[in-house]
């Protein structure tokens, strides 16, 4: 034991000898313990956004949270380095979260994936797994399946790692009913800023826990997460409906998630630009294209769509008393009468449609391009000033990908979580989140005039929406302390803070999101000798 010690040991030294040295590289993996660190790949600064490529001089791919644990434990009680830390998934890293420049980024994918179930004995009446944070949300979702089992609360795109995710907030069209996935977890793993590797909830370390969810990374890498599960249901009946006038289609979404909550598990909505997003929206969507809307002369150019969904399990009621129910909430929407369209598929294809629509797009070569996502939070009150003020800024007929809006229920939330949302100063605790996915042309990219021009529009639409319509971004990229603090607001960012000071007091994880400067140890005789002093 006390020479593995010594062997990890000696490896970090050799380490930090490479990452002080005016050349940064490794020449080859070092191992320590059953792990292995390695120099930095091409896709070691590779994220989804394509758009921040910041090299790190190391990466390190754990085969236990130990690994990670004995990394950051040694790294916090140098004296001599200002390395920092970001833990890498398969998630949609925009703005370089993930990426730490002359750093250590840590391969979360190379932890052993591991699902363990366990279901209610009826006493509880709690179903859950327990997940490495490395495990995607597919490979949950398909085990889960196989003993007629899935999560509480799901992401719509399910080839995320689970600890990414739940760093994030986790947002989904099944938000509405049983909240964002951050809020149907009953346990952590955790590895602090200090090497710490501790156990949290809401009745244990639960600062710890309440920070980490929706936390941006920024206090410890979730290594295990206890995800509340449910009975999955057999089958889904998924229905599109289409409108013309914005005013409807925000009224009929809010109607669906309040006061037929109780007869809708899903509900999502986008704006149809132009016929190609009619047309790609409808990829995933099993239905006859001959069928697809043909929009009657003289409407707007613009349309929009709700997508709801009503599940049904083999143990409730039959597909005939679930289609009566559909049709009673068809008749009370506001929808264009002969743009309904419905089919039942598994919830498996159900919840997996996103991939086909990831397959639409890497076929047209959309997909391994820079992707300037904008996510937003809106108070209803302002979302239909937003809607004119995104497509004031964008071009409706050359745009390529979705761009969801759809409202949450604010009441679903827990206000001890990192995840910041309006306020509203409605009853119903309504928010919008809009989602602009917007898929670049391949000759877009870092460095040209068209990537950055899209990247300046939509701060401006921040920056506006942010002052003038209360609104708030989701996922946010900010560069200032001043831009941060506004974020969150004054009291929510003290505690957080506050709590980046007990759990990452040296400021090394998560760098990418750019809120705290890495701070140093105080100067020693190796720090000098580091500095060439």
């Amino acid at each position: 034991m006390e020479l593995a010690f010594l062997f990890n040991h000696i490896n970090f030294l050799l380490l930090l000898a490479v990452l002080c040295a005016p050349c940064k590289f490794i020449q080859g993996p070092m191992d320590f313990g059953s792990s292995s660190l390695q120099q930095a790949t091409p896709t070691s600064s590779l994220d989804y956004g394509r758009i921040y490529f910041n090299s790190p001089a190391a990466v390190l791919r754990p085969k236990s949270p130990e690994a990670i644990s004995t990394l950051l434990k040694f790294l916090y009680g140098s004296s001599f380095n200002d390395v920092a830390v970001a833990a890498r998934g398969a998630g949609h890293s925009i703005h370089g979260q993930a990426q730490a420049l002359n750093g250590i980024v840590i391969e979360m994918d190379s932890l052993p994936s591991s699902i363990e179930i366990r279901r209610s004995n009826g006493d509880d009446g709690i179903s859950y797994a327990d997940v490495s944070g490395g495990t995607l949300w597919i490979d949950l979702l398909k085990e889960c399946l196989k003993v007629d089992l899935a999560p509480k609360s799901w992401t719509d795109y399910l080839y995320l790692t689970i600890g990414g995710t739940l760093s994030n907030g986790g947002i989904s069209g099944q938000t509405f009913k049983n909240g964002p996935q951050v809020m149907n977890v009953l346990e952590l793993d955790v590895v602090t800023g200090k090497g710490e590797l501790l156990t949290c909830s809401t009745s244990q370390n639960s600062d710890l826990f309440f920070s980490v969810l929706g936390g941006l990374g920024q206090f410890g890498i979730i290594t295990r997460a206890r995800i509340m599960l449910e009975e999955a249901p057999h089958k889904v009946k998924w229905v599109r409906v289409f409108y013309d006038d914005f005013e409807k289609f925000t009224r009929d979404q809010e109607l669906l998630v309040t006061s037929m909550e109780a007869m809708v598990d899903y509900v999502e909505g986008f704006i149809v630009l132009n016929d190609h997003s009619l047309l790609s929206s409808f990829v995933s969507f099993p239905s006859n294209l001959d069928l697809l809307p043909h929009f009657h002369e003289g409407s707007s150019d613009i349309h929009y769509c709700i997508e709801f969904a009503v599940y049904c399990h083999q143990t409730t009621a039959s597909n005939a008393e679930k289609a009566i129910e559909v049709e009673e909430i068809l008749r009370r929407l506001s929808h264009i009468p002969s743009l309904v369209y419905s089919v039942v598929v598994s919830y498996f294809d159900f919840l997996n449609r996103v991939r086909m629509e990831e397959e639409n797009l890497r076929g047209r070569g959309l997909w391994d391009v820079p992707h300037p996502w904008l996510n937003m939070f809106v108070p209803p009150s302002s979302i239909t000033r937003f809607k004119d003020l995104l497509l004031q800024s964008i071009s409706p007929e050359s745009f390529e990908g979705p761009v969801l809006i759809y409202p949450l229920r604010i009441d679903k939330w827990n206000g001890n979580m990192s995840v910041v949302v309006p306020e509203t100063d409605r009853s119903d605790n309504l928010v919008y989140i809009v989602g602009v996915l917007r898929s670049a042309a391949a000759d877009c990219v870092t460095g040209t005039p068209c990537l950055g021009g899209i990247v300046q529009q939509n701060q401006r639409v921040v920056e506006a929406a942010t002052a003038e319509l209360s609104a708030k971004q989701y996922l946010p990229s900010f560069s200032s302390d001043r831009q941060w603090r506004n974020h969150f607001g004054e009291g929510r960012w003290q505690r957080f803070a506050a709590m980046k000071a007990r759990f990452d007091p040296l400021h090394m994880l998560a760098p990418g999101q750019r809120i705290f400067d890495r701070i140093q140890q105080p100067s020693s005789a190796s720090a000098g000798a580091c500095d060439g002093k």
